[in-house]
């Protein structure tokens, strides 16, 4: 009698970028989320315009950065990835999308977001060729590729939609927001600090920023309950 032997699948192997030792931010992957309304005064029935938020995700440390863009214009991205810059530092490469890897109503939002990418990139590389910039995509209609980013547009909506809901925000309160989600994000455990059951303090990419977590009691409460 024969019996089968089980197999196992092989995971390939990561991608050098995600493996080599860097400061973070030295490989960045970029993506889009949006469009939110945001309210354009504080009337009682003020006028809402469209925001996106850029997610920028370092693909060494797993930190998020997170700006608001007014629209989808070179200019609005310049200005956005100059505040990156100004806060995190010169990437030496940048990551986005290249191809559809959503279907329905949100294809042609993400065929735009992938369009303005290839338009925006020129720009950026050409601005910033002194400190050696170079903007790679990834192949067209290999969505898990882009996973790192995708993963955290995920998880930034998700805390998004926690604390808004559907209430509508200034552009200040916007940002702020943004701002706490972002430290939030980066509070985040990747793996335990030492092999001490009683110990719940965990590495997050808030220690690579800044040698601590954001918010220490966030990283404690989040070792216990991973999600």
């Amino acid at each position: 009698m024969h019996k089968q032997k089980l197999r196992t699948q092989i995971m390939a192997a990561l991608p050098p970028e995600r493996c080599n030792f860097a400061l973070p931010f030295t490989i960045t992957g970029v993506d889009f989320a949006g469009p939110f309304q945001i309210k354009a005064s504080m009337l009682r029935s003020p006028t809402l315009m469209k925001g996106y938020v850029a997610v920028f995700v370092c693909f060494t440390t797993k930190a998020v950065h997170l700006e608001l863009c007014t629209n989808l214009t070179t200019e609005a991205f310049l200005a956005a990835f100059a505040r990156f810059v100004g806060r995190r530092g010169f990437p030496s490469k940048i990551m986005s999308d290249n191809g559809k890897t959503f279907i329905g109503a949100q294809r042609a939002t993400e065929k735009q977001f992938v369009d303005f990418f290839k338009q925006v990139s020129p720009d950026i590389v050409q601005k910033y060729a002194p400190q050696g910039i170079n903007w790679q995509f990834i192949p067209p209609s290999a969505p898990h590729m882009g996973g790192l980013w995708e993963s955290a547009v995920k998880s930034f909506k998700s805390h998004l939609k926690k604390v808004a809901g559907n209430y509508k925000f200034n552009y200040e309160e916007f940002t702020t927001l943004l701002n706490r989600i972002e430290a939030v994000l980066n509070s985040r455990p990747l793996t335990v600090l030492s092999q001490d059951p009683s110990d719940f303090t965990a590495l997050t990419p808030g220690h690579f920023l800044k040698e601590h977590p954001f918010w220490p009691h966030l990283s404690q409460a989040w070792s216990r309950y991973p999600y």
